[in-house]
């Protein structure tokens, strides 16, 4: 089932059929490819304001995650992410590597987010990030600078 994306930024150019493509692989990846996931890509204003509500967090944020299922419950629908395309930017910037990729890469941290992955412990982290690097397949080293030790 295609992720539904929704771009309420206009200021960083990003590929809606890209980002569906990446949920999609993630979901597949996780043995979820019917799951339906709604992909929001706001600005970083809106993500600083989402980020304080949902988390009580008063700073921006790259990505957010809201899962949204329960025990039992029959829906498609795993959950919502939201992208901040302006956190994507300028981390494509400070990588050196296309925005396009860190989209992927976001969304699809996003949907292992929405899935049950964790990154809060350090171990967690260092094992969501190694799924991360087998759903994207081959990317430049510097995608994970800082992510994940090569």
């Amino acid at each position: 089932m295609p992720a539904a994306i929704e771009q309420r930024q206009r200021r960083v150019p990003v590929s809606v059929a890209r980002l569906r493509r990446a949920v999609d692989r993630a979901l597949t990846a996780v043995g979820r490819p019917a799951g339906l996931v709604e992909l929001t890509v706001v600005d970083d204003t809106e993500i600083r304001a989402l980020n304080a509500e949902w988390r009580g967090v008063r700073r921006r944020t790259d990505v957010l995650a809201f899962p949204l299922e329960g025990a039992g419950d029959a829906s498609p629908l795993v959950g919502q992410i939201v992208i901040s395309a302006d956190a994507a930017a300028r981390q494509a910037r400070r990588l050196g590597v296309p925005l396009a990729l860190e989209l992927d890469l976001l969304a699809t941290h996003g949907t292992l987010h929405l899935v049950g992955w964790d990154d809060r412990d350090p171990v967690e982290a260092d094992l969501m990030h190694r799924r991360e690097r087998q759903i994207l397949g081959r990317t430049p080293a510097r995608l994970w600078a800082g992510l994940l030790a090569p």
